[in-house]
């Protein structure tokens, strides 16, 4: 949970914020995400994704056209010492990462944004949020 602002540098470095990382992980899985945003996974999540992937039907046009985009730009990332992963420049293009990013958390990944885009993004959903919930959620206590 939470969201962060942080800087990439210039060769794709970026500090994940302490909170999302334990002391014993030392990789963690970037890839393509949707909205222009990029997921990271622990191993162990990642793992959990492969699995319930391996589920789709290669035979779908829709789930190979997904998987492809999905694992082909995944990558292994090793913390530094100083906390930060290097984000490939493939990935780096794909979220169009420039200075000023945002990481927030969600449920079992984290996301990286380009700040621009997230704000851009939340802007554009913050009237539709109730009508989301409302469509996601039956709702059978009103006083929720």
């Amino acid at each position: 949970m939470g969201e962060y602002h942080h800087n990439i540098d210039e060769k794709g470095r970026i500090v994940l914020p302490g909170k999302f990382r334990t002391d014993d992980m030392t990789k963690i899985v970037v890839t393509r995400g949707l909205e222009k945003c990029l997921y990271l996974y622990t191993i162990e999540d990642w793992n959990k994704v492969v699995s319930k992937l391996n589920t789709l039907p290669f035979t779908k046009k829709d789930a190979r056209a997904f998987m492809r985009s999905f694992f082909a730009g995944a990558s292994v990332c090793e913390f530094d010492k100083m906390g930060r992963i290097n984000i490939t420049s493939p990935l780096v293009s794909y979220a169009n990462l420039e200075k000023e990013c945002v990481v927030i958390g969600v449920n079992d990944r984290i996301e990286i944004w380009n700040e621009n885009i997230y704000n851009a993004y939340m802007e554009d959903n913050a009237s539709k949020l109730e009508e989301i919930a409302e469509n996601l959620f039956e709702v059978k206590d009103e006083t929720l």
